[in-house]
């Protein structure tokens, strides 16, 4: 009997991080049948988000406590907790723990989610392609992080792991 699917919760620490762009950079060799000097574009990934995601990576396989990796559709909730910022007063810093005041700052919600998500490939699920559903939130929070919660979606087609 294969084994069913369940739900997989885990909490990210440290400042959420958005996805950056690739950095193209012009690069110069010798090409090896004319002797010639040439040139060609690498497109290099910055290594703040290469370590966030290795986090996620490393954070959601412990998470999984060594279970295959889910291979049907999933939902994914994810909770942004920003830090909030030394300058607010007590007043205001209490507003925001309460949810009364919004971060409406970096990093934007969608390049978190890219990062979460490509960092979850190979290690809870197959492909983020399999993500159906998304609840998504970004608030203040004391301790700053992302909880991930995915939940396994069985269809008609799915109805136990493949």
């Amino acid at each position: 009997m294969r084994e069913l699917w369940q739900i997989v919760e885990f909490f990210v620490p440290g400042e959420p991080v958005g996805k950056m762009r690739h950095r193209a950079v012009s690069r110069k060799r010798r090409e090896k049948s004319t002797g010639q000097m040439g040139s060609y574009i690498a497109h290099i990934t910055p290594q703040r988000t290469e370590d966030y995601e290795a986090l996620v990576a490393s954070t959601g396989c412990k998470a999984m406590q060594a279970r295959q990796l889910i291979a049907g559709p999933v939902l994914v909730e994810l909770h942004m907790g920003l830090s909030i910022p030394q300058s607010m007063s007590k007043k205001r810093r209490a507003l925001a723990v309460a949810g009364r005041i919004f971060p409406t700052k970096k990093p934007d919600v969608d390049n978190v989610i890219k990062s979460i998500f490509d960092g979850l490939n190979g290690a809870v699920w197959v492909d983020d392609v399999q993500v159906v559903d998304t609840v998504v939130r970004k608030r203040y929070a004391e301790t700053p992080g992302v909880r991930v919660r995915v939940v396994p979606l069985f269809t008609a087609d799915h109805q136990e792991a493949v």
